[in-house]
Formats: structure tokens, sequence, C-alpha cells
């Protein structure tokens, strides 16, 4: 990226900030009202961003001078709306003193707090020894104002989360993109995009570059095309990453935690060492599971008061973006609309009359609403993939390999079971083993095998370890249990949280408990599965952060004359709770360290480790045997260049190593094809042939005559002459 293009590749972060600014609430009742304007500043920079490809891709224009042209009209309207706004708050500032504005359930668009009385602060017990000059919820205090009225625990816990995140950012910033997947479809699909111009489908062996959904991809391009390369691919995932702690901690203030229950929160989040992993990543489920936190944290204000047009249109966007991002995230965005709709529909029939009426028709036509923007994000893609394969969901390979197969209640407890084995694995090899022997003999016991295909992804065999730090499948077992029990307490006893919440606690926990249930019910074992599961984590980890403060809390405010034994066992479970949060930060740090493929120290360290051996640090032999296959057909002088590759094989190296001098992308064309309706290029109308993958493979399809060499996991063939 040149300092030339540095304008231009903030434009989408300085596109938030911007509408941050102008979307923030005007009610003085919303709870963490900065937060909210972040969450509305992003879904609306998202949903922009997703329609801007479509549209463009629909007019053949995916070009650098039409993303450019596009961002600046954002930003000036973005800024625009700024200023109107400002002078509006000027005005009103400078007229008369009103009445304080009654909070009933009303909406009032964008500048609606969508909070009500559960805006106000709660007067339950308080959160620490500073707890008397703690700000009131709906208001954000400057840095120094919070330093100077934190706790020295508190302080300690926004320092490291605060670190954590600066950590991730730079080793987003040095380290070249070399997740697995981004090296067989994500990357390589929006290369197709660039060099075609346009969203069509191609002649593909790998059916993920065009049946997965694309929206995080969707937000790689303009990235791609805006610096000319993918130097800061890795700061989508990161940027969710931030958006994901921001968004839980305001979850956390909604269900009535104050500011230490926030801060636990964001600590056991941040620390979790597969967020921590994918905020550096080009992998896709940190920005799945920002946009269904977007949701929860816009359905929890719509849980004491009537939604506004403004929320409602927030929703659809969430609801589209998650769509568009990763299906998988609609298993938590269907319960929590559907809380939603109980909560609008209960405040609709408290009312009489006429007003009931009113409100039932305007629940109904806030859902249709939802439904609308969600397809206006979502349905071009869905259009494309149904025109294409005759389904919305894909092919049925696709269909039929994540998705659960068998439904009978054995077989998704045994599922079920497997899924948390691999989710709670500790590097304890006695206890794993102890567990899946237990799955597996249980699972023979009620006649189901432990292995079927039905039930679990492609040729997999169960177990796996899963507690190294490995970006693809580390395991959460402290931050899993935390949140498990959590929302267990928020359901059977949330006076012990929050006698005021107990409704929004325990609606919250049945949403969380539901998703989880629906995930285990719908989605395969796996062994790479717990990253599948990071939407479920993100959602539940309000709910640890605020039973962790109710521990403190209760230690801290045990009577002078406490039951027999009772004070002892509150202190030892406070004690056990900053065990608890001490090892899970310490996590979070050696995750940070020596996790990966990318890691701060030691081998492979992106300090010390040049680019092009980052790219290839999950595999480290092919990248000599990519850069020779790559150098002689450079040095051949082929224009046309062919693949030959199965569907898990590496393509983004060709991209890059095959990009002509001024920049441009090479013409590769597949010569297999997957897709019925995209029959594959001929070899003979090519000027060289690059492989990946097996020799046998590859020479079925090279021409009589050529010349074919090999080396490992890598060939190429030229023609004679060539």
């Amino acid at each position: 990226m040149s300092a030339a293009d540095f304008p231009l590749a903030v434009a989408p972060a300085a596109a938030v900030l911007l509408l941050t600014v102008a979307t923030r609430p005007a009610e003085s009742a919303a709870v963490a009202p900065l937060r909210l304007a972040v969450v509305r500043a992003a879904l609306l920079t998202g949903a922009y961003a997703v329609l801007v490809v479509e549209v463009l891709g629909a007019l053949h224009a995916l070009t650098r001078p039409a993303f450019v042209a596009a961002w600046l009209l954002f930003l000036v309207a973005a800024a625009a709306v700024v200023g109107w706004r400002r002078s509006r708050d000027t005005v009103q500032r400078g007229a008369p003193a009103t009445e304080p504005r009654t909070r009933t359930l009303v909406g009032a668009g964008v500048g609606e707090a969508g909070a009500g009385p559960a805006a106000t602060l709660p007067s339950g017990p308080a959160s620490g020894a500073t707890d008397t000059h703690r700000p009131r919820y709906g208001r954000a205090a400057p840095l120094a104002a919070f330093w100077r009225t934190a706790s020295r625990g508190e302080r300690l816990l926004a320092g490291t989360v605060g670190g954590l995140v600066l950590l991730e950012l730079l080793v987003a910033l040095l380290a070249e993109p070399n997740n697995f997947d981004s090296q067989t479809y994500h990357l390589p699909k929006v290369e197709h995009w660039v060099a075609q111009g346009d969203l069509d489908f191609w002649a593909t062996a790998i059916h993920r570059q065009v049946t997965i959904p694309p929206g995080a991809e969707y937000l790689l391009l303009h990235l791609r095309l805006l610096t000319g390369g993918d130097r800061l691919h890795n700061l989508v995932q990161w940027a969710a990453g931030v958006g994901c702690l921001l968004v839980a901690a305001r979850i956390t203030a909604q269900l009535g935690g104050g500011r230490r229950a926030q801060l636990l929160t964001a600590i056991v989040l941040a620390s979790t060492p597969m967020v921590v992993l994918q905020a550096t990543s080009t992998q896709t489920d940190l920005v799945c599971a920002a946009w269904v936190a977007c949701a929860a944290t816009l359905v929890l204000d719509g849980l004491r008061r009537r939604t506004g047009w403004g929320t409602l249109l927030g929703l659809g966007a969430a609801t589209g973006l998650t769509a568009v991002t990763k299906t998988s995230g609609l298993i938590a965005v269907g319960p929590l609309l559907l809380l939603w709709g109980i909560a609008q529909l209960r405040s609709a029939w408290t009312g009489a009359g006429a007003r009931r009426t009113g409100g039932l028709a305007r629940t109904v036509g806030g859902s249709v609403l939802i439904l609308l923007v969600a397809a206006v994000v979502v349905g071009p893609f869905l259009a494309r993939v149904t025109a294409e394969f005759g389904h919305p969901l894909g092919p049925p390979r696709l269909r039929e390999s994540i998705p659960m197969e068998r439904h009978d209640p054995p077989s998704i407890l045994v599922n079920a079971l497997r899924i948390g084995h691999t989710a709670f694995d500790t590097p304890l090899a006695p206890l794993r083993r102890a567990g899946a022997e237990a799955i597996i003999g249980g699972a023979d016991a009620i006649g189901v095998d432990p292995q079927d295909r039905a039930i679990t992804f492609g040729r997999e065999v169960f177990p796996v370890p899963a507690w190294y730090p490995d970006e693809d499948r580390v395991a959460f077992p402290l931050a899993g249990s935390l949140a498990l029990i959590g929302a267990v307490v928020a359901l059977a006893r949330p006076r012990r949280i929050d006698p005021e919440q107990v409704g929004a606690l325990r609606g919250y926990a049945v949403v969380v408990l539901a998703t989880v249930a629906l995930h285990t019910a719908m989605i395969k074992w796996q062994p790479w599965g717990n990253r599948l599961l990071l939407y479920v984590l993100v959602l539940a980890v309000p709910l640890a952060g605020l039973w962790l403060d109710a521990l403190f809390r209760h230690r801290a405010h045990t009577p002078a004359a406490p039951p027999a034994g009772a004070g002892g066992r509150r202190s030892i479970a406070a004690l056990v709770a900053v065990a608890v949060l001490a090892t899970s930060a310490l996590a979070g740090v050696l995750a940070l360290s020596y996790g990966f493929p990318r890691r701060l120290v030691g081998s492979g360290s992106v300090f010390t480790t040049s680019d092009w051996d980052t790219r290839f640090l999950r595999r480290p032999q092919w990248a000599e045997e990519f850069q020779w296959a790559a150098t002689a057909v450079r040095d051949s002088g082929a224009r046309r260049i062919g693949l030959v590759e199965q569907n898990d094989n590496w393509e983004y190296p060709w991209w890059l190593l095959l990009r002509r001098p001024d920049g441009s992308p090479p013409e590769l064309v597949a010569l297999q094809s997957v897709l019925p309706e995209r029959p594959p290029a001929d070899p003979s109308s090519v000027d060289a042939i690059v492989c990946t993958g097996g020799r046998s493979a590859c020479a079925k399809l090279v021409p009589a005559g050529w010349r074919l060499e090999f080396r490992g996991y890598v060939g190429y063939a030229l023609p004679p002459g060539r």
C-alpha cells in the first residue's frame, strides 16, 4: 500500500466515526449512548458496503475508481449529517427549558434511546468501593474521569483489555494473511471479483468460492480495491473483535451491570484465545459474531419500550448482514427477534382499545420491515445462488456437509456432547480421553454411531485435541464455563444478579440456551467447530460478567454477622473468581504470544519471519514450491493460465505470484468445475497450467506433448516451445 492509498484506506473508519457522531441518541435515558451510536454507525456502514458491492457488481463496475467515488459520496453525506446534527443540537441548547420527556413506550427514530426505564441506574447493590462515584450508565465518562474514579482492580481490567486489543492490532498489521481457508476460498473469491469486475459465478473446483455467503469478503473487497493489495485485510476481523467487546459490554449494562460488570465481561471475552487469534486473521467468524451482537443489543433496547423506526431498520440490517456473512448466525438472530416480538406484543397488549390495535399493527409492520431490510441486504446473493443451483442454500454438497442430517433425540444428544467435549477441551489428556470414552460408550448404549456421517462432518473422527491455541480449533473452557454458569444463574436465580432485571435476565438467558440447543441440533460436529460457536460465546459472555460481578458484590456486602460459614463460602467463591480471571487473562496473553499461525515470539514470530514465509506458516514446505512453479510460468510469457486443483487446495498464492507487472490480476481459468452450468476451460486454450495437490490429477488434464514438472504439492505444465 502506497502513501497515496492511505487516505482511501481510512475512508471506512472515517465514515464510522462520522456516523457515530451523527447517530448518537439524544435521550439521556439511553444505555451507553456512545456504544449505541457505534452499533448504529457500524450497521449503516456495513449495509452500505454490501449494497455498494451488489450495485456495482450488477453494473460490472467493481473497479477502484467506482469504489473511491462511492466512499467519497458516503463521507460527504456522513459529514453533512454531522453538520445538521450539530446545528440542531445548538438550537435545542439555546431553546427554553421544557418539561422532561416522559419515558413511555414510544419510538423516536434515529434519536431514540431504545431503552426506556431499563436505562435508569439500577438501585441494586453497588459494584465496588468506588461505586459512589460511578457514572450513570447512559453517560460516557471521559477516560481521565474513569481513571480517577476507578478502583485498582477496574484499572487493571481495563488496562489488560486495552493492551490485548493494541497488541492484536500490531499483529494484524504486521502479519500477512495466512489463514488456511483464506488461501483456499476467502481471498481467491475477492481476486475473482476484481479480475471479472462483477459478481457472476465462475467455473471452479472449489465450490466454497461461490456457495459460502460472502459478506465478510465484500468488506475485504473494499480494502482490496482501495489499497491495491491485502496489507490491511486482517483489520476487518480486528475491527469486528473490537465491536464485539463494545457491544458485549453494552449488553451487560442493559441487563443491569455496572462498570465493573462491564469490564469483567470485556476481560473474559477479550482474553478468550479464539477471539485473540481470530482478531488478527482473515477468517469470518468474528464478523458474524459482531453482527449477531448488534442484533442482540438492539433487541434488548426493545424489551421495555416500543421500538422506533430507526431501530427497526437497524435490526433489519443486522439480520441481513448476519445472513450474508454466515448463515449459522441466524440460529441466534431468530430467537432474538422472537424475544423482541414477544416484548413488543406484550407492550401493545397492555394498552386498551385503539392503542392496543395500533400497537399490534405496529409490531406486525415492524416485523415485516425487519425482514424487508434483511432481504435487501442478503437477497441479491441468495437470488444468484438460487438461479445457479435451484436452492437458496446452494448445492446438495453444501446442504449435506455441515447441517445435521439426523434429528432424532439420541443423535442430537450425541452431537451436543461431542461439540461440548471439543469446546471445553483442556491440555489435560487424561480428562479429554475419559470424557471421549464416556461419550462414545454412551452413544453405543443408545444405538448411535459416534462417527456417523449424518452427524459428523466429512471423514473426520471424534475426538480431537482442541486445547492448543490454533485459530481454527482452540477450545474455550474458561469462558465457556463462565458463560454457561452465568446463563443458568440468570435463568434460575436472576435476583442474585439484579432484582430489578429479572424478566430481562431470564429472557436473555433463554435466548442464549436456546441458541446453544439449536446449534447442536443443526450443525454437525467437526474438529474446527469451536470457531463456528464464536457467535454463541459473544452472545453469552455478558451473563458471565454479570455473574462474576454478583460474586464480588455479595462478598463486599456480607452482613456483619452472616450465617455460619456463609462469609467463608463467599470469600472462597470470590477468590476462585479472581483465580479464574487471572488464568483467563494469562491464556489470552499466551495465545497472542505463541498462538498459531500468527504469534509475537518464538518460531514464526511476526517480527522475525518474512512476509512470504508468514503466508505459509501452515505449510512451510509449499512456499518454495509455489515460487518455483510461478517463476517458470512467468518466464514462459504465458498470459492465460489454467488451474488444476481439488476442493481444499490453496489457490490464493497464484493470484499473488502471477500478478501482471502493472499490478492487474492474472488471467486464471479453471480446468475443472463443480458448477454444472459453468463448464471449465479447454486445456488447449491456455498458455500454461499450474497445479496443486496430486500429480496424477494434473496429468489427466495436461494436453499431449506438454512438459509437466512437479515438486511435492505444486506443479506446472508448459506447451512445446515455451
